[in-house]
């Protein structure tokens, strides 16, 4: 049996990469409503920051998955209970151009709407926390960074990062939540 040469190998691999390959289909309406969306749907994170061994941030979604100037996205995050908390804390929620152009929004709140403090939350549930997020019309940021964590407002103390070699945040307590595309108006 012969060999392959070098040469020979060289010449076939560039007749593949040379190719062209034809998407199935063709341009018929139907094809293109099947291909194409309204909307971007959700953007779907998970994270695992561990803040001082008393709860987790799972995960978090955003909807829709593009955000534009003037229009509202629904953010809902799901935090695991691992030990009980002895304060009621806020989420706080940061909302920040990565290039550092606009003004810092906050979009802070109580948990679960207010409906469920931190004291009441019992190990090994998983709480989830909905809020909206908006960005002013005219904003000409490309994306926006979400940043979160855990304050205690009569103290001013954010719960600690334990884990901050697993998850993306700023040293301060914050954990980068997720990037979020902005639609250019």
């Amino acid at each position: 049996m012969r060999r392959p040469t070098l040469l020979a190998l060289l010449a076939s691999a560039s007749l593949l990469s040379a190719c062209i390959v034809e998407a199935p289909g063709g341009s018929s309406p139907n094809e293109r409503r099947q291909a194409v969306v309204a909307q971007v749907p959700p953007l779907q994170v998970r994270n695992g920051a561990n803040f001082e061994d008393k709860v987790e941030l799972v995960g978090a979604t955003v909807q829709p998955g593009r955000l534009a100037p003037g229009e509202l996205a629904r953010v809902t995050a799901y935090f695991k209970v691992l030990k009980p908390l002895e304060d009621d804390y806020m989420v706080f929620v940061h909302i920040e151009d990565p290039e550092g152009r606009m003004e810092r929004l906050n979009a802070d709140h109580k948990p679960a709407n207010g409906l469920y403090p931190t004291t009441q939350w019992k190990v090994g549930e998983t709480v989830k926390d909905e809020f909206n997020i908006a960005l002013p019309a005219g904003a000409s940021a490309r994306a926006i960074n979400l940043w979160v964590g855990f304050w205690q407002p009569q103290s001013d103390a954010r719960l600690q990062l334990k884990n901050t070699d697993a998850v993306r945040n700023d040293g301060r307590n914050r954990i980068l939540l997720v990037q979020v595309p902005v639609a250019q108006q």
